[in-house]
Order: structure tokens, then C-alpha cells, then sequence
């Protein structure tokens, strides 16, 4: 219907500010044309609440975006992987291990959550580039069962977190011990779309008192690096930024060679390396210290974070205790905060996993969310 003619008039929504990294990684024209569509809506049921508003699906589009979203999630790793290849071999002149981090947790007989703990082992390029990075950190955990002293019954763990880590074998110029790369999980990007479709980031930057937690709700492709100081991590980003892939290189790990992947373009940096001026309150009360840096690389955007070894101990210390579900927490505090001063924002978070995260949508007698004078259609 018309749902159809407006998804499929790309032209519709050639916007130049449409350019944060949310919409960047999004290179699926279904998926864009699903999330815009619902960017519309939402200014127009703004701009007139008291007024009757049909947000209308069809199962064979939300078929097709969800398709996308994966492709989307897949591409991106892969990606991020290559660059990290990449990096590794100049700046560890290919002296370097590759392995998978699992961070666990068990859980006790009434269900709370437990003592956490960390898996270590070595990887593949196989195995990296034939699994999702959510796929490797279960796998893992599947090896891994724990007996419950009181009823003797072996359990599994769950799944805290996951990263891929490239490790120097022998001192290097620049001074980088490892970098590491993960992404989001996927109900964190959707909850990053919500995000976007109602610009959470300029609105947590325009209100100061907000200012301090845009960090909670951005990123979702990253890399780290981790140095010995701080004049290391400044003269390694100039690296990064003056770094230029030779043809050989991007063939020898299975990049087209092409402008966009010869180099990094950067897109944004920040600087949260010490006391500054204008640095956030939240950098310095928690003692979070990285030089950070938005970038394009074969049309994909990753975060770079360039961190000192001192901070990146105390940061992987916190990431195996409570404290990591504590950031989780205060990120999920925001959009809370957000949820309740804007119904529509909850009502939209509802609305995209219902659609995407259950498998409620799939089932015609599923009932999607409600909100005042807006009727959601799912036609077949």
C-alpha cells in the first residue's frame, strides 16, 4: 500500500544531516528505509498528538529488515576484523597472537547471579572470520560447566561479555601491548536506532544537566588499543591517521583496494586523556582515561579508543565484577529517564523489539504495543 511506495522512494529521504554513526554502519536500503519511515512518523505524531496516525507494516518488509539488520551486524564484523588484521600487522610488524576473551558468570540455584570469571583461548583466523563475534564468546562458554556444590548438578554460565584480542609478541615502536575489538549486541542496537530516530545524543549534549551520560548510549563497532602512556597513545593515533594500506596488504587479507579502505578517515576525536578543560565530569569521577576517535574505514564506522595500560587494568578489573552491569544500568537509567519525560520514546522501543527482538510479530494473533490516537498495522 502506501507504506510500500513511501519505503521505496529512496529519494524521499536523501538528507545530508542523516550522518552519525548509527546511519553510517546502516548501508541496507531496506533497513534505512525502515528506520526513516519510522523517523517520520515520529515527527509527525509530535508535531499533532491529538490527531489519528496509522503506523503501517507489511510482514514481507519487516521480513526483508530483518534480513538487512543481520547482513548489516555480519558486514560490520567482518569488516572491523579486517582492519584490526590490518593495524596488527603494521603496528606489530606481525608479531602477534589472536585469541577470544570470554567473560562469564555463574548463576546460583535461585537464580541470582554469581561469581564472574574470564576464559582465554587462542583463535584462528577460521574460526574468526566464519562466526559471529556472539557465536564465539558462546561456543566458548559452551566448554565450560560449573557444579553446584549444594545439589551437584553441573550448570552452565551466562555470557557477560566477549571481545577478540590481538597481543603483542615483542616490543613494538609504538608501544601498544594489545587492541581489541567487539561489538554491540544486537538488542543494543536497536536500542541505538531509538536512539537515533529520536536524537538522543544532541539531546543528552543541548541539556547540562544530561551532558555527563551521552557516553552510555553510543558506539557500536569499537577497537582498543592499549599503550604505555599518554604521549603513546596521542603519537599512536597520529599513526592510525597517517596510515596507508598497500594493495598487497588489503589482498593478502581479502580487502577490495579502493580509496575508502586504503585509509582511516577520521570523523571525530575526543580527548579524555587527562584534566582538561571541557572534559566531562564523568571521565574524571570514574578516572575512565582513552583518546577517542570516530572513523570511516571501508564504509563502515568504528569507534577507536587508545587507552593506557594503568587504565585498562582497572577497566578489565571492573568489566569481571558488578560494576560492569552497573554502566549497563546507568545507560539503561537515561533511556528510562528519556522514556518518562517522552512516552513516545518507550512506546517506539516497544514497537522495534516487538517487530525485531521477539518472535511476537511473526504470530497473527500478537497484539504490538499501544499509544495514544496511533494505530499499528501488519499487513500480510
Amino acid at each position: 500500500g502506501d507504506v510500500g511506495k513511501l519505503w521505496e522512494d529512496n529519494s524521499l529521504y536523501d538528507r545530508d544531516d542523516w550522518t552519525t554513526p548509527l546511519w553510517m554502519i546502516t548501508q541496507e536500503p531496506d533497513l534505512n528505509n525502515l528506520v526513516k519511515y519510522l523517523q517520520k512518523m515520529r515527527l509527525e505524531i509530535d508535531a499533532a498528538p491529538d490527531k489519528e496516525h496509522r503506523i503501517c507494516f507489511s510482514r514481507k518488509q519487516i521480513e526483508a529488515a530483518r534480513a538487512a539488520f543481520t547482513r548489516m551486524v555480519q558486514r560490520g564484523e567482518m569488516r572491523l576484523h579486517r582492519l584490526c588484521e590490518l593495524s596488527c600487522s603494521e603496528i606489530f610488524a606481525d608479531k602477534y597472537s589472536r585469541q577470544v576473551v570470554v567473560v562469564g558468570q555463574r548463576v546460583g540455584p535461585d537464580g541470582a547471579t554469581g561469581q564472574r570469571f574470564q576464559l582465554v583461548q587462542p583463535l584462528s583466523a577460521d574460526e574468526l572470520y566464519t562466526q559471529t563475534d556472539l557465536d564465539l564468546g558462546s561456543r566458548q562458554l559452551e566448554r565450560f560447566m560449573w557444579q553446584d556444590m549444594d545439589t551437584m548438578i553441573w550448570k552452565k554460565a551466562l555470557l557477560v561479555a566477549n571481545f577478540v584480542e590481538y597481543e603483542a609478541l615483542q616490543v613494538n615502536n609504538w608501544g601498544v601491548f594489545k587492541c581489541i575489538s567487539r561489538i554491540k549486541a544486537e538488542e543494543e542496537i536497536w536500542n541505538k536506532v531509538v536512539d537515533e530516530i529520536f536524537e538522543i545524543d544532541t539531546l543528552l549534549k543541548r541539556e547540562k544537566q544530561l551532558r555527563h551520560l551521552s557516553r552510555f548510549v553510543k558506539d557500536v563497532f569499537g577497537i582498543k588499543m592499549v599503550v604505555g602512556d599518554e604521549d603513546q597513545a596521542r603519537r599512536v593515533h597520529a599513526f592510525l591517521e597517517s596510515l596507508e594500506f598497500s594493495d598487497s596488504q588489503l589482498r593478502s587479507t581479502g580487502v577490495p583496494v579502493k580509496p575508502e579502505t586504503k585509509r582511516i578517515r577520521v570523523l571525530e576525536v575526543k580527548d579524555y586523556l587527562s584534566d582538561r578543560e571541557g572534559q566531562s565530569s564523568s571521565s574524571k569521577s570514574s578516572g575512565w582515561r582513552a583518546l577517542k576517535s570516530v572513523v570511516m574505514w571501508w564504509d563502515t564506522t568504528i569507534e577507536i579508543q587508545i587507552q593506557v595500560l594503568r587504565n585498562y587494568h582497572r577497566e578489565r578489573e571492573r568489566i569481571t565484577k558488578e560494576s560492569h552491569s552497573e554502566f549497563k544500568a546507568k545507560r539503561e537509567d537515561v533511556r528510562e529517564m528519556i522514556a518518562t519525560a517522552q512516552p513516545l520514546f518507550r512506546f517506539y522501543r516497544d514497537l522495534l523489539q516487538w517487530l525485531f527482538q521477539t518472535p511476537a510479530a511473526d504470530h497473527p494473533a500478537s497484539s504490538p504495543p499501544v499509544f495514544r490516537n496511533v494505530l499499528v498495522v501488519l499487513d500480510e
